[in-house]
């Protein structure tokens, strides 16, 4: 759950700063998508939480 809401929140931050710098691109649209998937909490957001759990996991063993 923390998890969750840290990166609701990472991804909201880099949203509003790609919209104020008006750069739009495949980073933009990751970035966007990646929020709305996190805030919506569909039926998609399980496996993305999922992965990025297990991504986070893995950081330290790098």
């Amino acid at each position: 759950m923390a998890i969750t809401v840290s990166l609701v929140a990472l991804f909201g931050l880099v949203l509003i700063f790609l919209l104020r710098s008006r750069s739009l691109g495949y980073g933009a649209a990751f970035t966007a998508a990646g929020f709305g998937f996190f805030l919506a909490s569909t039926g998609a957001a399980e496996p993305i939480n999922e992965f990025t759990a297990t991504l986070v996991q893995a950081l330290p063993n790098l």
